[in-house]
């Protein structure tokens, strides 16, 4: 039985006190709601472990066609895409994170915060879905990090914190969330801070940088690609910041 949102907090802090059984736990609850499929990485040198659901598709007969005409939200954030795994390894081999305040959007099971939180930042890990941050937070515990996460909407931000650096993964699918997701960025984002958002180069990334320009943003990208699956992914990084407005 899937927990319904009433009864999920919208914030959840990863304690390590308590972490062994809370890891069991959380690992026994979602067993029994999904088949769960466990993955190691290597980023940075370093070995993760990171649990998601083995067939996103079988999670589609969970969604009523109410919630979908709703929220039009299908279950994406159940599996681990090319884009997060290729952010990770930039975060791990590019990034100094020390001491720095990070978000992330449309987070998934976790992976881009988890190697965030493992670089040193302090994280806030988000996401629509309820069940994803379930996910995310068994992955922070069981990779032995701190996260803090929180349910957040980015069609209606109420996030007044504004943080160093942000970071999203394979969020560019639908041409409606675009303009949303610049508005997100923009609000969420400190004076000088970055985003970097990490696409597969589907043709409505043209869009969102059009957007982006439109609302001060400079971009530059960071071609890499994704050769650990059945195929080959070209996979870009898009580093933006706001210009300048000094005259």
């Amino acid at each position: 039985m899937v927990v319904p949102p009433s009864k999920w907090p919208l914030i959840m802090e990863i304690s390590r006190e308590g972490e062994g059984s809370e890891l069991a736990l959380i690992h026994k609850a979602l067993a029994a709601e999904y088949d769960l499929a466990e993955t190691a990485y290597t980023f940075g040198a370093h070995s993760f472990s990171f649990l998601s659901v083995l067939d996103s598709y079988a999670l589609l007969d969970r969604i009523s066609p109410e919630e979908f005409v709703k929220d039009e939200q299908m279950p994406y954030w159940a599996e681990i895409w090319p884009s997060a795994i290729m952010l990770s390894s930039f975060i791990a081999d590019e990034l100094s994170l020390d001491g720095l305040r990070v978000v992330e959007i449309g987070a998934g099971v976790g992976m881009v915060s988890v190697v965030a939180a493992w670089k040193g930042a302090s994280v806030l890990t988000t996401d629509f879905s309820l069940e994803a941050l379930r996910f995310a937070r068994y992955n922070a515990l069981d990779n032995r990090v701190t996260l803090r996460c929180e349910r957040l909407d980015w069609r209606l931000v109420q996030c007044r914190e504004q943080f160093d650096l942000l970071f999203a993964a394979d969020v560019l699918y639908e041409r409606v969330n675009l303009l949303p997701i610049v508005t997100a960025i923009d609000k969420l984002l400190k004076p000088g801070g970055a985003a970097y958002i990490a696409d597969p180069r589907r043709r409505l990334a043209e869009q969102f940088l059009e957007l982006a320009a439109e609302n001060n943003f400079s971009i530059t990208p960071f071609q890499r690609r994704y050769d650990g699956g059945s195929r080959s992914v070209a996979v870009t990084i898009y580093k933006m910041t706001r210009q300048s407005t000094a005259q």
